[in-house]
C-alpha cells in the first residue's frame, strides 16, 4: 500500500477541540424569585432578631428597675433600722451613765461618811490634828458627792473639758493613773 503524501507528513495529526456543549440555562424568571425569596426570608429573620433584642432589652430594663426598687426599699429599711438601733444605744448609754453617776455619788458620800465616823477613832489614836484632817476630808467628799449628784451629764462633760483645758498635765496624769488602776483590776480579775 502506498501512502499518499499529505501536507502534514511527519507531523502528528492535530486534535480538534471538542465542541463545548452549551450549558443548560435556567430560565431567568426562575432565578429571580429564588433570590428575592431568600432575601425576603433573610430580611424577615433580621427584623425578628431586632424585635427579639428590643423585647429582651425592655424586659431587662423592667427587671433592673424592679431590682433597683427592691434594693432601694431594703436599703431604706436597713438605714431606718440602723438609726433606730443607734437611738436605742444612745438612750441606753445615757441611762447607764446616769446610773454610773448615781453609784459614784453614793460611793463617795458613803466613803465620806465612813471617814467622818472614824474621825473620833483617829483623834484618839493619832491626835486631833489628824482627826480634823479626816473630818475635813469627810466633808469635802460629801459635798463633792452632792455636787456630782446635782449636775447632769452635759454639765459634767463641760466641767471635765474645762479642767483639761486649765490643767492638761494633771489631766494626763489622772488618766494614766486611772488607766493603770483599770489595767491592774482586769489583770487581777483574769487570774482568779
Amino acid at each position: 500500500m502506498a501512502k499518499t503524501p499529505t501536507s502534514t507528513e511527519g507531523k502528528p495529526a492535530a486534535k480538534k477541540p471538542a465542541a463545548k456543549k452549551p450549558a443548560a440555562k435556567k430560565p431567568a424568571a426562575a432565578k429571580a424569585p429564588a433570590t428575592t425569596e431568600a432575601k425576603a426570608k433573610f430580611a424577615k429573620a433580621i427584623e425578628e432578631a431586632k424585635a427579639g433584642a428590643t423585647a429582651l432589652t425592655t424586659e431587662a430594663k423592667v427587671k433592673a428597675e424592679g431590682y433597683r426598687d427592691q434594693l432601694s426599699a431594703k436599703s431604706g429599711d436597713l438605714t431606718q433600722d440602723a438609726r433606730e438601733l443607734a437611738a436605742q444605744a444612745k438612750d441606753r448609754a445615757a441611762e447607764l451613765a446616769v446610773e454610773g453617776k448615781a453609784k459614784a455619788s453614793d460611793a463617795i458620800a458613803t466613803l465620806g461618811k465612813i471617814v467622818g465616823d472614824n474621825a473620833a477613832t483617829i483623834d484618839e489614836k493619832l491626835g486631833t490634828r489628824y482627826g480634823d484632817y479626816a473630818r475635813t476630808a469627810s466633808r469635802t467628799m460629801q459635798e463633792s458627792a452632792a455636787k456630782l449628784d446635782s449636775k447632769d451629764l452635759n454639765e459634767l462633760g463641760d466641767d471635765a473639758k474645762q479642767f483639761v483645758r486649765k490643767s492638761p498635765g494633771i489631766a494626763v496624769g489622772i488618766a494614766a493613773a486611772f488607766g493603770f488602776l483599770i489595767a491592774r483590776l482586769f489583770k487581777g480579775s483574769s487570774k482568779g
